[in-house]
């Protein structure tokens, strides 16, 4: 996991103003993941006025069961050299299943396509502001390709009234995948005092699209789901089943919950996972809270994702 997301978990883990859930899954135990704290004065920064498309140069690939530094760099169409140069931390005779390889540029396979950067639109960013002085800013990416994106990442930039960047962070997506035609909420947290008049600038930095037949995630939906908000319009209570709709057993599960106001802005998320293993024909149940940071939440929005 990327340290700029372990950074983030531990952010909006402290932000977090509800008492962990109880969840009652079929299958394993629930483990709250982070809980958005709610305002009662939000103040919307402006909306962002650029977007950048990402430049195809490097790109990671997550290893699965079976890969080798040899059939790596044939699927990915670089040299074994190559490979080693880009990860020299990385033990050739020791790969971990799930361990991020960076891929170097250059090199085309002729058995299998290269991965390349995908241009993602970014359909919106907004920040709202917390008591402390700082800002929690979401962007909400958009996959309009027929193939689902992984590794999501994106760079968020607030520029002063001159123009000139004042802080800048990175931002990993809460799901490693996004399927084709979903949207995405990618989160950072900005320290006060942060100054009123700030702008948001995005940057989308890698969106690479899966290649054919890959099998590291797993078929999976969600099923007669729930959302009640509270009175005050700044908690959610959802809930659910999850259901793997093919063969095999998810050792990795997350669901993810975003909260949108009436103006469609994204105003809170929060990620759930599965502690124990989830096997087809076996539903596992979900229910956490999502709170906002903005404005009352007007709908929520899933995303789900199994991996074996």
């Amino acid at each position: 996991m990327p340290k700029s997301l372990i950074c983030l978990i531990l952010l909006l883990s402290l932000a977090a103003c509800q008492p962990p859930p109880t969840a009652t899954p079929v299958a394993g135990t629930a483990v709250p993941y982070q809980t958005l704290a709610p305002t009662q004065t939000p103040t919307v920064i402006p909306p962002l006025t650029e977007v950048y498309l990402p430049t195809p140069t490097t790109y990671t690939y997550t290893v699965a069961q079976g890969d080798t530094f040899i059939s790596i760099a044939q699927k990915t169409g670089v040299s074994v050299a190559a490979l080693q140069a880009a990860n020299p931390g990385v033990s050739a005779t020791a790969l971990s299943v799930g361990t991020k390889l960076v891929i170097p540029a250059g090199g085309q396979s002729a058995a299998e396509p290269t991965p390349t950067a995908a241009a993602l639109a970014v359909l919106q960013a907004r920040c709202w502001p917390e008591g402390s002085g700082g800002l929690w800013c979401f962007a909400l990416v958009q996959n309009n390709y027929a193939e689902t994106i992984e590794d999501i990442s994106a760079q968020f930039t607030l520029l002063g009234s001159d123009g000139q960047p004042i802080s800048s962070q990175s931002a990993y997506g809460l799901l490693d995948i996004l399927p084709a035609g979903a949207a995405l909420p990618l989160a950072v947290h900005f320290a006060g005092p942060v100054q009123a008049d700030a702008a948001l600038r995005v940057q989308v930095l890698t969106a690479i699209r899966l290649l054919p037949g890959d099998t590291r995630y797993l078929p999976v939906s969600l099923e007669n789901t729930l959302v009640s908000v509270g009175a005050d319009g700044l908690t959610a209570s959802v809930s659910g089943q999850i259901v793997l709709t093919g063969t095999g057993t998810a050792n990795t599960l997350w669901v993810l919950a975003s909260a949108y106001d009436a103006a469609g802005n994204v105003v809170g998320v929060r990620r759930w996972g599965l502690a124990s293993a989830l096997t087809a024909g076996a539903p596992a149940s979900f229910d956490f809270l999502v709170s906002s940071l903005g404005p009352a939440i007007a709908r929520v929005e899933f995303l789900v994702e199994a991996r074996p």
